[in-house]
């Protein structure tokens, strides 16, 4: 007998990395695949699921500014992230309809033809319907990023946690793909995250959660099952609360 959720509804966390597995950008079909089961997977466990994701497998607009030597303006590379995070909603929203999911793409900055423009009422009401909502174009404006997409978005829908699927499973002292001696946290308090500058969310995206009492898990998305595993309560990733 499987075990129950201990979440009714999530804001899943996709970075634009975790879409391209192994590539060096774009899109891996086969993670998208497996990305779409497993959130088919909660969802037939009847627990609402709304989905926020980045665009650094196509487009990372921090990295093409001024700040980093370059010329493009930092509200221009910031926009042209935001349409990439529309590229990679459209991607999973067919795929998961390709399994029988009904989903719904929301975006920040409105393009009719593509997706439906971003209005709360209407999201909250798709997730009581049992769609999988989809939110595109980050907050719609530039200088903030996905992750505070991600946590504004959670507030307004009302969910219980913020899921952040990356590459690792958990939180680190120091990345431990470069250092073999990093610590893993199971759990940190969200002074402890910010204080350290543990690359966990943007500070601006912490400091939302830490004022509305919003927990964030920090799991590993290349296990298969592992969004199951953190919706069902196991311990696994780094919990911050």
């Amino acid at each position: 007998m499987s075990r129950p959720s201990v979440y009714k509804r999530i804001v899943l966390k996709l970075s634009g990395e975790a879409l391209q597995g192994r590539k060096s950008h774009g899109i891996d079909q086969e993670v998208l695949v497996s990305i779409s089961r497993q959130i088919k997977e909660i969802r037939d466990m009847k627990v609402d699921v709304a989905v926020v994701l980045g665009a650094g497998n196509i487009f990372r607009g921090q990295e093409n500014t001024a700040s980093r030597g370059l010329d493009m303006d930092r509200s221009v590379a910031d926009y042209m992230g935001m349409l990439a995070t529309v590229i990679n909603g459209l991607a999973l929203q067919d795929t998961l309809e390709k399994s029988g999911v009904a989903t719904r793409v929301m975006t920040a900055i409105d393009m009719e033809r593509i997706a439906e423009p971003y209005i709360r009422r209407r999201a909250i009401r798709h997730l009581e319907k049992g769609r999988v909502v989809i939110f595109v174009a980050g907050t719609g404006n530039p200088y903030f990023t996905t992750d505070t997409a991600a946590a504004l978005r959670a507030m307004e829908i009302n969910a219980d946690a913020i899921l952040k699927a990356t590459q690792v499973d958990g939180v680190y002292s120091a990345d431990p793909l470069k250092v073999k001696a990093a610590k893993k946290f199971e759990h940190l308090k969200y002074i402890e995250v910010l204080k350290k500058g543990l690359k966990v969310m943007d500070a601006t995206a912490v400091s939302l959660c830490m004022d509305n009492k919003l927990p964030i898990v920090v799991f590993n998305l290349n296990k298969e099952g592992n969004i199951k595993r953190v919706v069902t309560g196991e311990k696994i990733g780094t919990v911050v609360s």
